[in-house]
This record gives structure tokens, C-alpha cells and sequence, in this order.
């Protein structure tokens, strides 16, 4: 676990690159649910987006408890937490077209994806952090001056 959490030097390195996330939510029957996202670091929170009716945003209403990894083979980050959900389309459109820049690299693609998520009612998921885990490079890089 790393000392600093979300601050930690190593670990905001990590999670800066455009990897995906694995979100984990709570389902109203106990049973774990995860799901596949985009994420964007700002500041000390970890900011998601989902369009309204899926299952894990819901079961985010319901339970705000989260677990949400990034991985790169055996090196991962984990953050254990509880979010704050955003139905602002202002902001929520906002965040959703930087994090689709950041993901897509084809201006078609890219100009595609935005005409879609702003026809849809969108959900700014913000993630923050009580615990932090990791392991492989992120923890090794703690040893390296990474303060």
C-alpha cells in the first residue's frame, strides 16, 4: 500500500497513461458487478463517465462503495473508495468529450463518439480514494525518489 496514496508521484505516473479501469460496484443482491471504463486523473479524484440506465452507475446510487483498478500486466494501482455521482450535462458532456480525446486518437473516430455521447443523458462519476494499493512498478518507483 503505498504511504501517499492517490499523491504519490509513481502512482499518478501510472494512472496518467490512457489505460482502461476496472469498476466495481456493489449489486442490491450483495454479488460483486465490474465493469470496463475509461477514467480520467484530476487533482487527487479519479473521474469516470457512463451513460444513464446501465447497471453499475445504478448500483452506485444505491451503494457508493467502489473498488476501481488499472493495470499493465503484473503492475496495477487499486484504489478502494466511494463516489460522488454528477447528473450535470454540462459538466458530464465536458468531462466525456476530454476523456474521448484521450482515448481516441482518430479525429473521425473521435468526432463519431461525441455525436453519440451527446445524445445521450451522461453520468460524471467522481471516485475518491480512502485506500490505495500497488504493486510492480508503482510501488517500486516509491524507492527511487519519487517524492
Amino acid at each position: 500500500m503505498s504511504p501517499r496514496g492517490i499523491q504519490d508521484l509513481a502512482i499518478r505516473t501510472f494512472l496518467d497513461r490512457p489505460r482502461f479501469g476496472t469498476l466495481s460496484t456493489i449489486d442490491a443482491d450483495g454479488a460483486p458487478f465490474a465493469a470496463v471504463v475509461w477514467y480520467e486523473l484530476a487533482g487527487d479524484t479519479i473521474l469516470v463517465n457512463s451513460a444513464e440506465g446501465r447497471r453499475w452507475p445504478a448500483n452506485l446510487r444505491r451503494d457508493p462503495r467502489c473498488s476501481f483498478m488499472v493495470e499493465d500486466e503484473y503492475d496495477y494501482v487499486q484504489i478502494l473508495g466511494r463516489v460522488r455521482l454528477d447528473d450535470g450535462q454540462e459538466r458530464a458532456q465536458a468531462q466525456m468529450g476530454r476523456m474521448a480525446a484521450r482515448y481516441l486518437s482518430d479525429p473521425a473516430a473521435l468526432a463519431r463518439n461525441i455525436k453519440v455521447f451527446r445524445s445521450q443523458q451522461r453520468i460524471l462519476i467522481e471516485i475518491y480514494a480512502e485506500s490505495v494499493f500497488v504493486s510492480g512498478t508503482p510501488a517500486a518507483d516509491q524507492t527511487k525518489g519519487g517524492e
